[in-house]
């Protein structure tokens, strides 16, 4: 049943005539406590210093109150993987980018509908409805919308059932994502210990450098611009159109998303090759580059270019090349995932409205290594005992996607009514408060002009 044909029992109305834009401005200052929108929930921003700048920006917020339900209108053309939708928990104010939309009278609960619309996403009919260069859905456009009208009974009944089986699913999902969370602590306490004392039990000695207090006997310590060929750069800090074919716009969520590789499955868009030409004459990617995320949530993560595919990056990604006579890519790509360098990375980084590191500052972060022959054994060495943890990894991933699905399905079958659950007995379970957050840590969060629609 497709999600818009609903059982005779229901009526349907347009959207409109049951829910009305929230539009209302934190014009007086009146609320100090921004919220923003972070895959599938909204919560709490974090409290910045209330400079000009942003009290400026944030008077220009939309109030929102506890039961409004907002939508991530940006950027359609991008698939966020049912992450558009959110409720909002507790009063406060959020980006005037978004669609705050609130319910007309007290015959709407708005949990049911915050999963319903969470099944519009999850089927993209909302991909198909945004206007303009960057695809922005508008409530315009948004509020003829048929949608179904269950008796409030039934709407509060779909949303305790919802709870309680989201809950469980969530449950499992959590169990998953911690087996996860383990192998990749264990892989990088592998990689920590390997790049900072190599693969024998060598003879240690101590340095002057916090962050490498004990290194193995002939290994150095330098800068990492005295490793490579070519001082750090980054993609375009323009934003360009982007098209449903061409040529692959690389940014942060390719790189957090990869496991070390670019995954070309959450690429920005694709651009044309009039634009690619210009990003051509700033860099070219090249086998063997590595990519940092420089700025938002996942700052830090690194990923290692293995294809020869043409491609270009975007502004919040820095480039690192090696001069291979002084470090191998290989190992520079380990080195840069361990504990001393990524804490040089979080002492160094500023924030703004999220965090940020500029590329002259890592170029003067310390790194520690051995003569290139030591390196290819290192490097070696980790390959093969990365890969054996890559592969459990992606095997707990495959069950947190199948969980995932199972999820979706069981939310659009129910608020459509192909599964009455009118007189299904709701058990004590167990609740999980983000029942409507995936929790994908690798997820990007960043402003308006990338993925997830956060304002600056």
């Amino acid at each position: 049943m497709e999600l818009l044909e609903y059982i005779n029992r229901w009526n349907s109305q347009r959207l409109g005539s049951l829910f009305r834009e929230q539009k209302k401005k934190n014009t007086h200052f009146a609320r100090r406590n921004a919220l923003k929108f972070t895959y599938g929930s909204i919560v709490d921003k974090p409290e910045y210093d209330m400079t000009p700048s942003l009290i400026d920006t944030y008077s220009k917020y939309t109030l929102v109150d506890e039961g409004d339900i907002v939508i991530n209108c940006l950027n359609l053309n991008y698939d966020f993987v049912s992450q558009r939708v959110a409720i909002v928990k507790n009063s406060g104010i959020i980006t005037s980018a978004y669609i705050s939309l609130r319910a007309r009278n007290a015959d709407i609960n708005p949990l049911y509908y915050c999963y319903y619309f969470k099944a519009m996403d999850a089927c993209k009919m909302f991909h198909g409805m945004g206007t303009g260069i960057r695809l922005t859905l508008s409530y315009n456009e948004l509020r003829n919308v048929p949608i179904p009208v269950p008796p409030r009974a039934e709407q509060d009944q779909i949303v305790r059932f919802l709870d309680w089986k989201v809950s469980e699913i969530n449950k499992l999902i959590g169990i998953r994502r911690k087996e996860i969370q383990e192998f990749n602590q264990l892989k990088n306490t592998v990689i920590t210990k390997t790049v900072t004392t190599g693969l024998k039990r060598e003879e240690l000695c101590g340095t002057d450098n916090s962050y490498y207090r004990m290194i193995p006997k002939g290994w150095r310590i330098t800068k990492t611009r005295r490793v490579l060929s070519q001082p750090l750069t980054d993609g375009p800090h323009t934003t360009p159109q982007l098209y449903e074919e061409g040529i692959p716009f690389v940014s942060a969520e390719a790189v957090s998303c990869g496991n070390g590789k670019i995954d070309f499955n959450h690429i920005r868009g694709f651009i044309s090759q009039d634009f690619y030409e210009e990003c051509c004459k700033k860099y070219v990617p090249k086998i063997d580059d590595i990519y940092m995320i420089k700025s938002g949530a996942t700052t830090g993560r690194v990923s290692i270019v293995d294809t020869d595919r043409i491609f270009t990056i975007w502004s919040p990604l820095a480039v690192f090349r090696c001069n291979q006579e002084v470090m191998l890519p290989h190992f520079l790509f380990y080195a840069l995932q361990a504990l001393p360098y990524q804490q040089q990375v979080q002492d160094g980084w500023s924030y703004g409205t999220q965090q940020n590191i500029g590329m002259r500052v890592l170029e003067q972060l310390k790194l520690a290594y051995p003569d290139v022959t030591e390196q290819e054994k290192i490097a070696c060495y980790l390959d093969d005992k990365c890969d054996m943890l890559d592969k459990a990894i992606q095997l707990a991933e495959s069950k947190v996607k199948a969980l995932q699905e199972l999820k979706s399905t069981i939310i659009s079958d129910v608020v459509t009514g192909k599964i009455d659950v009118r007189n299904v007995t709701i058990p004590e379970y167990e609740h999980i408060d983000d029942i409507y957050d995936d929790n994908n840590e690798n997820s990007e969060e960043t402003d308006v002009t990338e993925t997830n629609g956060e304002e600056a």
